[in-house]
């Protein structure tokens, strides 16, 4: 099926009129809006057994447990709804209605405060079966809303909510449409930074694929990985932690990517500022980098992925080429010091990508934007192509009239190199391996750490034969 485009009252009421479609709304905060839109549409009794909000959190505490962390707008909130709900609908219904597919949607949301300094955000969540007395499936996402007025936020949830449920019932087969339809009459309005699809018909489906989807199709910019290969949301890993980001195409990983991990991780943890029993390492691959051959290839990002999670690390996928965005979406989870790990050809491409397009007046506010007050660049050297020297922070061909800038970043430490990196690696380059591989060339086991080579040959990675 094809994604068609239809208004929310629409695909509300085309749910209210399938007789097969029946089940119970749970909603905290922003009022009972995805509710609202079944009643108003009419024939609400074909699909709504039961509403209910539990805004005071003595009685919400009471009905699913207490939240350990004292948040109500989380994660394990969501579940909590979705397994008290589903299991009371089961236990009343599932006799009554053996022909019916019973399903619990739940979200607990904020919206923006009054002073406009709390930005709204929210989790949906659906259980639901899409065959009668079958093992119900959930579909979880995590939503940050745009709009700068609650009552536009309400809104946005109401339809995001609608689109929810349709999706699942009529693109359930489709998941990048899915996905797409998630948007409908939302564009510039939300961003879809989770989106989780787990049960007994989405067994086939890779989850890290809807991340990169997510990314892709515009939903948000950024999407993370946890080493199980599920996908995890910034607010349950990163709150108030000191972040390390290590961007790299790891295609595939190298010695080099794994000494840059290493040796950079260590001097993060050693930075006075640092609580090293408080330290999150992310690995990044942009979208840029996943297109530069010509197209985004779905199984080159699950096997760049499935290295990088074998090994334990939690990935970011994402569409910050430019470092700001990347650090303006780690803000608002208060981490503490932000460390970001690049190659410096990757500083030099910085320096003067900011350089150029900011020329004409705002090069210090250019700068300022990535250079802030808890983020530290740390560089990693190079071996000249041109005359085989090693190359430093220092060596970097700085322009004239911005010298000063790129001193004073320097001398505060701002731009750091990597110490104690090993200077023998440095001549291998990731293009090199991967072309060995491809064309069964040997040697390029030498250039790898010892568990990548056993992973890429066990699951015949990147074309391995």
């Amino acid at each position: 099926m094809m994604h068609q485009k239809l208004d929310t009252d629409q695909k509300a009421l085309d749910i209210n009129l399938n007789e097969k479609i029946y089940g119970t709304f749970a909603e905290i905060g922003a009022g009972q809006e995805v509710a609202r839109y079944f009643f108003k549409v009419g024939a609400a009794a074909g699909t709504i057994a039961k509403t209910m909000s539990a805004y005071d959190k003595t009685v919400s505490d009471d009905i699913y447990g207490p939240e350990i962390k004292g948040r109500y707008v989380c994660e394990s909130r969501l579940y909590k709804m979705l397994d008290h709900e589903y299991e009371l609908i089961e236990q009343r219904l599932s006799k009554e209605r053996p022909n019916t597919n019973l399903f619990v949607f739940a979200d607990t949301v904020s919206t923006i405060d009054y002073h406009k300094t709390i930005k709204g955000h929210g989790w949906l969540g659906i259980r639901f079966q899409l065959t009668p007395s079958s093992k119900p499936n959930d579909i979880v996402l995590h939503v940050k809303m745009l709009d700068n007025d609650y009552q536009l936020q309400q809104s946005a949830v109401g339809i995001l909510g609608v689109n929810l449920i349709y999706g699942c019932y009529f693109y359930n087969d489709q998941p990048e449409v899915f996905l797409e339809s998630l948007m409908d009459s939302l564009q510039d309005r939300v961003q879809i930074d989770l989106i989780r699809m787990t049960g007994p018909d989405f067994d086939h489906l890779d989850n890290r694929l809807l991340s990169l989807w997510a990314v892709k199709k515009g939903l948000t910019e950024v999407a993370i990985i946890a080493p199980n290969r599920q996908n995890i949301h910034a607010s349950e890993l990163l709150y108030k932690k000191h972040v390390l980001v290590v961007r790299g195409s790891y295609r595939p990983m190298t010695l080099v990517n794994q000494d840059m991990i290493e040796k950079s991780f260590i001097q993060f943890n050693n930075e006075p500022e640092i609580d090293e029993n408080r330290t999150f390492l992310l690995t990044e691959i942009t979208l840029d980098n996943l297109q530069e051959n010509g197209g985004l290839n779905d199984q080159d990002f699950l096997d760049r992925t499935e290295i990088l999670c074998s090994l334990g690390h939690t990935v970011i996928v994402s569409n910050c080429e430019e470092y700001n965005k990347l650090i303006e979406y780690l803000e608002e989870y208060k981490v503490k010091n932000l460390g970001l790990v690049i190659g410096l050809n990757q500083l030099n491409n910085l320096i003067q990508n900011l350089y150029d397009k900011n020329y004409s007046g705002r090069l210090l506010a250019a700068f300022g934007d990535i250079f802030l007050n808890n983020v530290r660049l740390y560089v990693y050297p190079v071996i000249s192509v041109k005359d085989r020297k090693l190359k430093h922070s220092s060596d970097l061909p700085i322009p004239k009239k911005i010298q000063f800038l790129y001193r004073h970043l320097v001398d505060n430490q701002e731009i750091t190199d990597v110490q104690n990196y090993t200077e023998e690696n440095l001549i291998i380059y990731s293009k090199t391996v991967l072309k060995m591989i491809h064309q069964s060339l040997p040697g390029w086991e030498k250039m790898v750490p010892k568990e990548v080579e056993d992973i890429i040959k066990e699951k015949k990675l990147f074309g391995f034969e």
